[in-house]
């Protein structure tokens, strides 16, 4: 596997300077490649191999959509870590550290609210209806929640991972990650306590150059897992939206013979029939009404048919002069 950035890319920041060696940390020794005119070098082949793996976990960390905070409040590294944060798109600290940044989050929650609530309320005018002093007040207030929030305000929960540079300096941020269980990555240089982070990186963490390029490649690492964060997201959708388009290969449902007959007590359950009971009597007996109705109807009729034959048989035909008597008979 091809390393992250080449042995001459760190030589040529000044990467392999560490401090004098009167200010060194004895629990740095096996980072330290040697000593030379009282500066400890540091040992860049384990530098490499440290990045790598600091690399990979931050672009496996994003990719599955973790955050990873950025923090460097020394005058070196402030413009740096704002431009790398800012063009990965997470959340960095410049200036000083707030005590309970991560162990008191929600407190910090309620501030950055606040931000919005007097930036809202100059955006609209509200300010101007308050007295010069209130104003000026309140003015001063946002001003000073922007130098401090301004890094943090998109963020909505404790991150996943904070990189950090020059521990000494920051040793506050470190203690509230480490009792949040919050793995930290940070560039450890000579004067460095490396048992307090969890992947320390060792390199000059005072010069400039230097941080830039370290940054840039933590920054590269979160772009890289954003890009596979996306396009898994995209297969997923993709997967979904092909599952919805393909025809169903359950069996079709049984259809039922329309003229099939089926009496009640199959369709219907006990419950529904000994509801529907009394109302199953008043059908009987509309329905033997009638049929006695129907035979009356029919009886009536057949003894009007005989009534009818029978006056046609009394009925004779009218009579004839042949057939009158002789004395009914007209000269």
């Amino acid at each position: 596997m091809s390393s992250v950035v080449s042995m001459k890319a760190l030589l040529e920041s000044g990467v392999h300077f560490g401090h004098r060696t009167n200010k060194w940390n004895p629990l740095m020794r096996p980072y330290i490649f040697t000593e030379r005119n009282g500066i400890h070098i540091i040992d860049l082949q384990q530098t490499v191999k440290l990045l790598n793996t600091a690399y990979n976990l931050v672009r496996d960390t994003a990719a599955k959509g973790g955050i990873i905070m950025f923090v460097g409040t020394k005058r070196q590294a402030q413009e740096t870590i704002a431009e790398e944060a800012i063009r990965c798109g997470m959340p960095y600290v410049t200036e000083r550290w707030l005590g309970g940044m991560l162990t008191n989050w929600s407190t910090m929650l309620v501030r950055i609210s606040e931000l919005d609530r007097l930036e809202k309320m100059t955006e609209t005018g509200d300010i101007h209806r308050l007295t010069k002093k209130e104003g000026l007040l309140i003015g001063r207030s946002v001003k000073k929640l922007q130098t401090r929030l301004s890094g943090v305000r998109t963020l909505k929960r404790v991150p996943d991972l904070v990189f950090i540079i020059d521990t000494v300096r920051e040793h506050t941020a470190v203690h509230e990650a480490n009792l949040k269980g919050i793995p930290v990555i940070a560039l450890v240089d000579t004067n460095c306590d490396p048992r307090v982070v969890d992947y320390a990186i060792p390199s000059n963490d005072d010069a400039i150059r230097a941080i830039k390029l370290l940054c840039g490649k933590i920054a590269d690492a979160v772009i890289e897992g954003k890009t596979m964060f996306k396009d898994e997201d995209q297969d997923v959708v993709a997967g979904a939206e092909t599952s919805q388009s393909r025809p169903s290969s359950s069996t079709p449902r049984p259809r039922m013979d329309e003229e099939s007959e089926l009496d009640d007590a199959d369709l219907l359950g006990a419950a529904t029939l000994a509801k529907m009971g009394g109302k199953a009597d008043e059908a009987v007996e509309v329905a033997k009404v009638e049929e006695v109705a129907k035979v009356a109807e029919v009886e009536v009729v057949a003894e009007v048919a005989e009534v009818a034959e029978t006056v046609e048989e009394t009925t004779e035909e009218p009579k004839t002069s042949s057939d009158l008597p002789e004395t009914e008979k007209v000269d």
